[in-house]
C-alpha cells in the first residue's frame, strides 16, 4: 500500500500540535544529538520528543516471544492509575509531540484508557497505540473515535485462523476483522478519518506466504495502511521456528554452520537516547522498548520528578555508555535501531 494520501495526512498531522516550545525543544534535542555524535562528547539538551506510556501489562494472548504472553516479567505486573497518568502529562506533556500508549500487555484492558486518551489529546498531543483488537467491539470503536485517538496498530499476524493462531496464541482471527470493521463503521458514523488505521503484519515462517493476501484483505476492508514488521526473536542464535526464510523480512542472517547472526552492526549511538522514553504502568523509566523487563531502571516516578530523572546520573552514564559500547548493553543487541528493509 503506497503512499498515498491518508498516510501523507497522518505523517503531517503530528504538526497539528506545534508551539514555540516544543519547537524549541525539537532544536535541543536535535542539536545536542548530533553534537554528540559529531564529537563524541556526549551532551544532551531537551526533553523527549516522544514517550511510550504503558497502561498494563496485562493481555488476553499468549503470544510465544512476549513476556505479557509468556507471562515471564520479573518486573511487577498491574494496570496504570490516573494519578500517576495524570502526573507523566504534567511533567512532560508541554514538550511532548508523540505518546504513545503502548509497551507491554493490551492497552484496552486498562479501564481508564480512553481517559488517557482524552487527556493528552487536550494539550495537542499525537496519541497512538498498539492492539490486538479483541476488545473492538461497536462500543469500544466508537468510544475510540470520540477519544481523539491519532493512530491505531491493530496486530494480525497472519491470514485465517491457523496462520493467525500460530503466534496470536488463544486470539480469534475473525474478532480482529470484526475490530477492523467495527472501527472503519464507527469512523463513518461520526465522520472522523481518525484515528488513522494501521494493520501490522509481523512476518514470520508461518505466514511469508500470506503477505499479497495481507495486501488484498486490507484493500478490501478499507485500512490505511498496512506495514510488514520483521519479527523480534528472543533466542535467535540457534534458529528458531519462527524466523522467515524471506531474508529482507529477517532481521537476523543464518552462517554456514547453521547458527544465526543479527544483522544490524550497531553503531556507537542511538537517537532514540534523546528523542523519547519509555514509562512502565508503576513509573518505572526505562530507555527503550527493547527493554521490555526493565532491567535498566533509570529512575522511578514515584521517587523523583521525570525531569530530574531525564537528567539524572543514571541516564547520562546509559547515553556515555551507548556511544562507547553498545553491544556491551543487552537489550541493544537485538535491536533494530538504524536497519532498513
Amino acid at each position: 500500500m503506497g503512499m498515498d494520501f491518508r498516510i501523507i495526512r497522518d505523517r503531517i498531522s503530528i504538526l497539528a500540535g506545534t508551539t514555540p516550545r516544543r519547537l524549541w525543544n525539537l532544536f535541543l534535542t536535535v542539536t545536542s544529538f548530533y553534537w554528540s555524535r559529531l564529537t563524541g562528547v556526549v551532551w544532551h539538551a531537551g526533553m523527549p520528543l516522544s514517550l511510550s506510556v504503558e497502561p498494563t501489562t496485562s493481555c488476553n494472548l499468549r503470544c510465544p516471544e512476549c513476556p505479557s504472553g509468556l507471562r515471564k516479567f520479573s518486573r511487577n505486573t498491574g494496570m496504570m492509575n490516573l494519578d500517576l497518568y495524570q502526573s507523566i502529562i504534567r511533567q512532560t506533556g508541554k514538550d511532548l509531540w508523540y505518546l504513545l500508549l503502548y509497551f507491554q500487555g493490551e492497552p484496552y484492558m486498562n479501564p481508564h484508557f480512553f481517559d488517557f486518551v482524552r487527556m493528552a489529546r487536550e494539550r495537542r498531543i499525537y496519541t497512538a497505540t498498539s492492539t490486538n483488537a479483541h476488545f473492538l467491539n461497536p462500543e469500544n470503536a466508537r468510544k475510540t473515535v470520540e477519544s481523539g485517538l491519532n493512530r491505531l496498530i491493530i496486530s494480525l499476524d497472519g491470514i485465517g485462523q491457523e496462520a493467525y493462531a500460530a503466534y496470536r496464541v488463544g486470539g480469534r482471527y475473525q474478532r480482529v476483522i470484526d475490530g477492523i470493521r467495527n472501527l472503519i463503521q464507527a469512523r463513518k458514523e461520526l465522520k472522523s478519518h481518525t484515528p488513522h488505521l494501521i494493520v501490522q503484519f509481523i512476518v514470520f515462517r508461518t505466514n511469508e506466504h500470506q503477505l499479497d493476501e495481507a495486501k488484498e484483505l486490507c484493500r478490501d476492508l478499507g485500512v490505511d495502511e498496512l506495514q510488514f514488521k520483521t519479527a523480534q526473536i528472543n533466542d535467535y542464535r540457534n534458529g528458531n521456528d519462527l524466523i522467515p526464510t524471506i531474508d529482507r523480512y529477517s532481521r537476523y542472517r543464518r552462517l554456514p554452520d547453521g547458527s544465526y547472526i543479527f544483522k544490524n552492526s550497531l553503531p556507537n549511538r542511538c537517537y532514540r537516547m534523546w528523542s523519547g522514553s519509555v514509562i512502565t504502568w508503576d513509573g518505572l523509566v526505562v530507555p527503550c522498548c527493547f527493554d521490555k523487563d526493565a532491567s535498566h531502571r533509570l529512575g522511578n516516578l514515584s521517587e523523583a520528578e521525570f525531569g530530574e530523572i531525564w537528567t539524572g546520573v543514571l541516564y547520562d552514564r546509559f547515553r556515555k555508555q551507548i556511544f562507547a559500547s553498545r553491544s556491551s548493553i543487552e537489550i541493544c543487541r537485538n535491536c533494530t535501531e538504524g536497519m532498513k528493509l
